[in-house]
């Protein structure tokens, strides 16, 4: 009987329980997904012998690729090649603690402590001799200090150079020369069935490499990262194992590994790794400009169900359909319309909405791309030119001033006209103005207590219905001045001052 069956469950055919999505260290926050996964179980009848003829006996149903022996020899050699460029990760982050008051008040009457230290551990693979190590944002977010460990047991301090939380990649710097690397892999050659190994420090044990095959690409929709392209394999990793490297035999970096889906929290076979190719363009930028541009499709979109697939008079269940377009995005532009269902970008079919978001996320901005649609069940082109996504333009302009004492009081601050789209997709009701999208840790808004979901209602008493609006009204503002925001927090009114002391 599987060891993931619980209770009376049957080996065929059982109902498996929900499996939650552990990041693949020690947690400093929960932020778990939940991937609802099933067996479904088929009961093959006995091949009938007279089928069975003596060639077929003697005849391999396969080709054979190597022997045990060679295989063996192939993946020591693999081990042997990569160790030593997988580097141990030791972080430390500060948390806000609380306890009882003097008094010994009941019923939760508490005084603030002092933040306390919080120790995670995770994994690193260097991919440049001069101490770039490429690693998970969720092991070194938020960190005051990182000790990184080298496979010989030097250590050195660790600087984080930037971090990617929607691919959950980030940037650690050593000061050393001539380091062991490991290669780039194309991680889109990778196939079903392709062996990997996965090397990393599960659960405090360094060094340790287990052996594994891809059981599926493409997986998306996981939960852990905002864009997720995940490479899922059955190489046992654990705890301990973020930030760690998926190889091929060949000895070349295709993953890094990230999370599981366990109902323990320990590897049960279902593995998730970010693709090489993402996680490589991911670094490139975080190094040249601090952080990562993507490209924007502008619109909203759905995928395709075996209902809608008869409804629009598809071939087949898969593509991506406009249920929404942005004014002036990319998808406008080119001409897309609400219903189309896009087929192919730049040749390669569409398989659903989370991998055409990948592709325009992967293309160059100002970069022009085939695409192919359906629309009314006819087969048309057109082309589009990749746009940066909004957010990102607002964050470019808006922190090329540095937080702290001469900054803008808004500085940092990423907000966003709710359009339907946005409405649909954060939950707030449409047309309302702007919304908090994001907020740069250590910003004098984020220490004053703004938080992304606020909706904005007025800036220093005058109300801001959009975002010109509030960039007139927020741009003569100097670093000493007061920011004073009205904000709707899940219905409740609420002021907040934001200015330097």
């Amino acid at each position: 009987m599987s060891s993931a069956c619980a209770g009376s469950c049957r080996v065929l055919g059982c109902g498996l329980p929900f499996l939650r999505i552990f990041r693949t260290m020690p947690l400093r926050r929960s932020q778990p997904g939940l991937l609802a996964l099933g067996i479904v179980g088929a009961l093959l009848g006995s091949w009938p012998d007279e089928l069975v003829s003596a060639a077929d006996l003697l005849t391999p149903r396969f080709s054979k690729v190597s022997t045990n022996g060679d295989l063996q020899a192939q993946v020591r050699a693999t081990a042997a090649k990569v160790l030593p460029a997988v580097v141990s990760i030791a972080s430390t982050v500060m948390v806000p603690d609380q306890g009882f008051s003097d008094e010994g008040l009941p019923f939760g009457m508490f005084k603030d402590v002092p933040p306390r230290r919080q120790y995670g551990q995770g994994s690193g693979v260097i991919v440049s001799s001069d101490g770039y190590i490429i690693t998970n944002n969720h092991v070194v977010a938020d960190a005051v200090d990182v000790e990184v460990i080298l496979a010989d047991r030097r250590q050195f301090k660790g600087r984080v150079v930037a971090t990617d939380p929607k691919t959950d990649v980030a940037v650690v710097k050593i000061q050393a020369s001539g380091l062991p690397m490991a290669a780039w892999g194309d991680s889109s050659a990778l196939a079903v069935g392709d062996f990997v190994l996965a090397i990393g420090n599960p659960l405090g044990l360094s060094r340790t490499v287990t052996f594994g095959i891809v059981s599926a690409v493409g997986r998306a929709d996981v939960g852990v990262a905002d864009v997720e392209d995940f490479i899922q394999t059955d190489a046992p990793i654990n705890p301990g194992n973020s930030g760690g490297a998926l190889v091929n035999t060949n000895g070349e970096l295709v993953g890094i590994n990230t999370a599981i889906a366990s109902p323990t929290g320990g590897s049960v076979g279902v593995g998730f790794a970010i693709p090489s190719n993402m996680a490589r363009t991911a670094m490139q930028s975080l190094i040249k400009t601090g952080r990562v541009v993507r490209g924007f499709l502008g619109a909203s979109t759905q995928d395709v169900t075996p209902l809608l697939a008869k409804i629009f008079h598809l071939p087949d269940v898969k593509g991506s359909i406009i249920t929404d377009l942005q004014a002036k995005g990319s998808a406008e532009r080119a001409g897309l319309k609400r219903g189309d269902v896009v087929v192919r970008f730049d040749g390669r079919d569409v398989m659903d909405s989370g991998h055409l978001r990948n592709l325009m996320a992967a293309a160059a901005i100002g970069s022009k791309h085939r695409v192919e649609l359906l629309r009314d069940a006819r087969l048309m082109q057109a082309e589009l030119t990749v746009q940066e996504a909004p957010r990102e333009r607002q964050r470019k302009a808006q922190t090329a001033e540095t937080a702290g004492p001469t900054a803008h009081p808004l500085s940092g601050v990423i907000v966003d006209e709710i359009t339907p789209a946005l409405a649909r997709q954060m939950d707030l009701p449409a047309n309302t103005g702007l919304v908090v999208t994001d907020i740069e840790d250590g910003s004098l808004a984020e220490v004053s207590g703004l938080q992304p979901g606020d909706l904005l209602l007025e800036l220093n008493r005058q109300p801001i219905p959009n975002f010109s609006t509030f960039q007139r009204l927020a741009e003569p503002l100097r670093s000493t001045d007061l920011a004073l925001l009205l904000i709707n927090r899940q219905g409740s009114l609420l002021y907040i001052p934001i200015q330097s002391e």
